[in-house]
């Protein structure tokens, strides 16, 4: 008897759907159903030339209902739609008797967490988010270098990312707050989960700069004084990165020294995909805090004192 899975995938048009693509089909499975409204989708003969498309919602709703009636159902309903969408697309998997795999953030606000939970337990299906940098070997050493060293020791964390977007950004719904959550959540709820999962929950969340382009604050959690800076403005990025033509800029240190793990993070998807399928996933209890994070720096006023970012 075959171990092959079968999935569907909401969102193929848009820039991570490959990733999950290339995840299917490198753990062995098959994709057999995508959605997108927008049809440029030519992608997918990379990977499942004979997966049927729909720039409907509601026929590929009838497909994947007629699959399931005809004892062909889907395993697994794949998320890489707009983030104000992923609410709606999860219970759509639930629904449909899969088990869904949702792309960060999971959803917009805590409370749609925990009304995903009842319909997850009434379902008997889980719901997996993908939080790659959970699974990037840097990542792993670290969290290990950190449970390893003295346990009353609160270290001094620097975060940066930058990573410039074209004018096209802010005309995508990724440039409407209501929509993607805003640059903190859109760009950086998954480090804010990473450093959650290292140095523990959140004893005080302070933002010092919050605008369409850019967000700075301060966290202090229980084992960390983390100051981080997010942007997607290219003028936010150093002189010296900028002459080397990058245009993307990671760091993390910790008490001084440099984390890298600049590389590492094309096969983060399919690495998350073997996790999910030999059931280890993350689920939605994992995915929660930094989701209230991320809402947390949406809902606060900005501060003008206190421990600032030094690109602030």
């Amino acid at each position: 008897m075959s171990n092959t899975k079968t999935f569907a995938i909401i969102g193929a048009a848009g820039y991570i759907a490959p990733r999950h693509m290339k995840a299917i089909k490198e753990t062995g499975n098959e994709l057999v159903a995508a959605l997108d409204k927008n049809d440029s989708v030519g992608i997918i003969d990379s990977y499942f030339p004979k997966a049927d498309f729909f720039t409907e919602f509601e026929r590929f709703d009838r497909h994947v209902d007629k699959l399931r009636r005809n004892d062909k159902g889907i395993d697994f309903v794949s998320i890489a739609s707009p983030n104000y969408l992923h609410d709606a697309h999860i219970r759509f998997g639930l629904r449909s008797n899969a088990n869904v795999i949702c792309e960060k953030p999971l959803v917009l606000n805590p409370w749609n967490v925990d009304a995903l939970s009842e319909i997850e337990n009434e379902s008997n299906k889980k719901i997996f988010n993908i939080l790659q940098l959970r699974l990037h070997q840097s990542i792993i050493e670290l969290k290990q270098k950190i449970e390893n060293g003295p346990k009353d020791k609160t270290y001094d964390v620097d975060l940066t990312y930058l990573t410039s977007r074209g004018h096209w950004y802010f005309t995508s719904w990724k440039g409407d707050v209501s929509k993607s959550g805003g640059v903190a959540t859109n760009i950086g709820v998954h480090f804010f989960d990473m450093l959650t999962w290292i140095f523990g929950d959140v004893k005080q969340n302070i933002v010092h700069v919050h605008d369409k382009e850019k967000a700075a604050g301060y966290l202090e959690l229980e084992r960390a004084r983390v100051r981080w800076f997010l942007s997607v403005d290219y003028n936010s990025i150093p002189k010296h990165i900028q002459e080397t033509g990058a245009r993307t800029y990671r760091s993390i240190t910790v008490d001084g020294e440099e984390i890298e793990f600049s590389g590492g993070f094309t096969d983060l998807h399919t690495r998350s995909y073997q996790h999910i399928l030999e059931g280890k996933g993350f689920g939605l209890d994992e995915a929660k805090r930094s989701i209230e994070i991320v809402h947390d720096i949406r809902s606060k006023e900005i501060v003008t004192v206190g421990e600032k970012h030094p690109l602030v």
